[in-house]
């Protein structure tokens, strides 16, 4: 059988690999105190070098088991391994050709053999490191500026204004596109090193070049001209925020992008990057962007936080004291009312209407909720004590 000639039967193998045995070969490890149901919490990291949590379901049945995390991200025991391939010591011409060979040795099957070409083994066995060699980067040109951008309902004066630290980019290596996609640079606090980009594409398209370093750099638009020792406000936030909020902004800000799920790194470099800033929390109003509001307070204020999910929205931790936290007002004001914070943190969140920034921009407004009567809230609660659901 030639090389090209082979097809991996992936549900075979999903059958036999679940997403808790890559996890834990990965490092993560169960939080017995969120329950162990038809749900459990693999957690990365301990303490402030929390990682990562995902939720995994139907922890028996390695065929039907899937994630999810609270930000909204999701996927199966294929696209978690996708995530993480860089973790694994597979060859390959491609990811998929990767991702079956990664399937295979957790299966304890024999692994594909597509021809084990010395550049691929070479690549894998490297550790993943961000090669800028391999990525074609242009700057956006203004009087060409593509057209996902007005798709997203940015003006050209907003990309104008941030095509300093916006590039195009094409991966040499992807054989199967030729073409640029938009790049969203990360960097640290060596600004002018480039540690990877966050990658946007037609159609939905999203991606991280190789070996972007998530851990410790992020997309930051310093809009004080390199002055960064003059920064006032450091806004987490999206593209979309700034078009909508530009004439109350000045100059005298930076603009920042975690790309979604964030390490406490991230958060602590900029703010070293920014020492006379004020950090405002501009995440989506949904639980998951309330989630990463409290993280983002936790870090900026030096609070060590415990946030757990209930059925009335959010429980907080801190320093000897419990309390809850509701999603639909100001967390910085209630977890202020039981523990003292500095005036370091801010909130600017998108209208209630809206999930998101995006949304607003676009005029995409959030479906009426239909609150629940007591008697339907007791049902559920019952239902899901019988069930076993603890998260």
């Amino acid at each position: 059988m030639a090389p090209g000639d082979y097809r991996i039967d992936f549900k075979a193998l999903k059958a036999r690999v679940g997403i808790d045995d890559v996890a834990y070969s990965l490092g993560y490890r169960l939080d017995r105190k969120a329950g162990v149901g038809r749900y459990i919490e693999l957690v990365l990291g301990e303490g402030k070098d929390k990682r990562d949590t995902i939720i995994v379901s139907n922890r028996r049945d390695k065929a039907s088991q899937t994630f999810f995390r609270r930000n909204g991200s999701k996927g199966d025991v294929v696209s978690f391994i996708r995530e993480n391939l860089n973790s694994f010591n597979a060859s390959g011409q491609n990811e998929w050709q990767r991702i079956a060979k990664v399937m295979a040795q957790f299966a304890n099957m024999p692994e594909p053999d597509y021809g084990r070409e010395r550049d691929y083994v070479r690549a894998a066995s490297a550790p993943q490191v961000f090669d800028p060699k391999r990525y074609s980067v242009r700057p956006i040109d203004p009087d060409r500026i593509p057209r996902l951008f007005s798709q997203r309902g940015l003006s050209a004066d907003t990309v104008k204004a941030l095509s300093p630290f916006i590039s195009l980019v094409s991966d040499r290596r992807n054989e199967n596109f030729n073409g640029f996609n938009i790049g969203f640079p990360y960097t640290s606090a060596d600004r002018d090193k480039v540690r990877g980009y966050e990658i946007r594409g037609m159609g939905g398209y999203k991606s991280k070049a190789a070996g972007t370093d998530s851990s410790t750099a992020a997309w930051v638009a310093d809009l004080s001209h390199g002055r960064n020792g003059l920064v006032r406000h450091v806004f987490f936030c999206e593209s979309a925020f700034f078009q909508m909020n530009r004439t109350r902004l000045g100059e005298d800000i930076a603009l920042v992008s975690l790309g979604g799920t964030f390490s406490d790194r991230q958060v602590q470099g900029v703010m070293e990057r920014f020492p006379n800033a004020r950090a405002y929390d501009c995440f989506d109003n949904d639980l998951a962007g309330r989630v990463n509001g409290l993280r983002l307070m936790a870090l900026v204020e030096d609070i060590p936080l415990k946030i757990t999910k209930t059925d009335a929205g959010l429980m907080v931790e801190a320093k000897g004291k419990s309390f809850g936290v509701s999603p639909e007002r100001s967390i910085y004001t209630q977890v202020g009312t039981h523990i003292p914070v500095r005036y370091r943190m801010g909130q600017w969140q998108p209208p209630k209407d809206f999930k998101d920034w995006n949304d607003c921009l676009l005029g995409r407004r959030t479906e009426p909720k239909i609150m629940p009567t007591k008697h339907e809230r007791d049902d559920n609660l019952a239902e899901r004590r019988n069930s076993g659901i603890k998260m």
